[in-house]
């Protein structure tokens, strides 16, 4: 059997995560029982919402007497130090989601708990008292203070996400850009009715790990949410056992099939920036132009790139295809005999194939978001 790592190349919070699959918070509903119920089939998972100052536990206890499942108590950080016990041992990687007023609220409770959960900041919670609470959508009504939750959160050296619910700020693009300079790592979107063309729009917006919620249910959403960029998808109400097993089932037999699990499309087929990896040489006008002046490079300038970015790997070959070497071929589920023949006398598989090609993709990627080479913002 595959190694995770070797399958799916993701680590968060310094663990290798199995499957790119996590369960999203209910509140009331998603605990560490929840969780273990479902252990088998996910990688990683946020229980909560927990509210964990005056303000959110005031906004949380009327919202259970207005009908709605919450987790209150009045001692918050033994509470979840209490639910995260209970996740120890296991290879799911615990989130906490938290609802908090002030910068210092969620400070404290990371002095308390520690960095061995991902913290997740609620931006996501549309009721009514939350958001009086200043907390949830407020958030993404006052980004700067956002801003100053995240900046304040990292400041304690944890692993920090952003839950936020799509279409809510004018530009999504300009948020995710906003946090991951204030320092988030991973940004958790409810899609909305949004769909996979809003991950796309974020991906070429930041480098931040990229989780996809809303209407997870099938393996084609899925593997869809991956092609315009998710590193992982969650689920929220769809994760019943049957469910969680068979997405899981099925992404692991395609990324063994495939080498690379959410590998993009490729650009002149509506692909994310990602797919400059698939690109030929930039010698005539395609997608990849535009695409290049927006990213602020040069075709120069990303045809040393990908040069560099090869040496020393089977992707430097490749005499018989159209550009002599394997950096300029595209996806491996394009026919291409002249790529195939090249592959074959490297001695590798077209899954190995993929997986040089998604180093690439890294190595591509991390010079766009490197602000000492880039020109100018990244757009959608």
């Amino acid at each position: 059997m595959m190694d995770p790592y070797d399958r799916y190349e993701l680590i968060v919070n310094g663990r290798t995560v199995k499957t790119p699959i996590a369960i999203a918070s209910m509140a009331g509903i998603v605990d560490a029982d929840y969780v273990l119920a479902r252990k088998e089939n996910i990688g990683m998972a946020f229980i909560g919402g927990y509210s964990i100052d005056e303000a959110t536990i005031n906004a949380s206890a009327l919202m259970e007497e207005e009908g709605r499942k919450e987790f209150i108590s009045t001692d918050p950080a033994a509470t979840l130090k209490a639910e995260i016990e209970k996740l120890a041992g296991t290879d799911v990687i615990p989130g906490i989601n938290l609802r908090g007023s002030s910068p210092e609220s969620f400070v404290s409770i990371a002095h308390e708990l520690g960095d061995g959960v991902i913290y997740e900041i609620d931006a996501h919670c549309r009721q009514p008292a939350m958001i009086s609470a200043g907390c949830g959508e407020y958030y993404l009504q006052n980004t700067e203070k956002l801003a100053m939750v995240v900046s304040a959160l990292k400041s304690t050296g944890v692993t920090v996400s952003v839950k936020i619910r799509a279409g809510v700020v004018e530009d999504d693009s300009e948020l995710a850009r906003l946090l991951w300079k204030a320092g988030a790592d991973i940004l958790h979107v409810d899609l909305m009715d949004f769909g996979s063309s809003k991950i796309k729009q974020i991906r070429n917006s930041c480098p931040l790990f990229l989780i996809a919620n809303n209407s997870v249910n099938t393996f084609e959403r899925m593997k869809d949410l991956f092609a315009h960029g998710a590193d992982m998808v969650s689920l929220a109400r769809n994760s019943d056992a049957n469910t969680l097993n068979y997405l899981d089932m099925a992404i692991s037999a395609y990324a063994d099939e495939t080498g690379w699990y959410n590998s993009p499309k490729q650009l002149c087929r509506g692909g994310d920036l990602r797919g400059l990896t698939f690109c030929c040489m930039p010698v005539k006008q395609c997608p990849l132009m535009p695409a290049l002046k927006k990213a602020g490079m040069t075709p120069k300038e990303y045809h040393d790139l990908k040069i560099e970015s090869v040496q020393n790997t089977p992707l430097a070959s490749g005499s018989s295809t159209c550009f002599g070497s394997l950096a300029w071929c595209c996806k491996g589920s394009t026919p291409c005999m002249f790529r195939d023949i090249s592959i074959k006398k490297e001695g590798i598989s077209l899954a190995d194939y993929m997986r040089y090609k998604r180093r690439l993709s890294e190595k591509i990627m991390k010079r766009l978001f490197d602000e000492d080479n880039r020109e100018e913002e990244i757009a959608g």
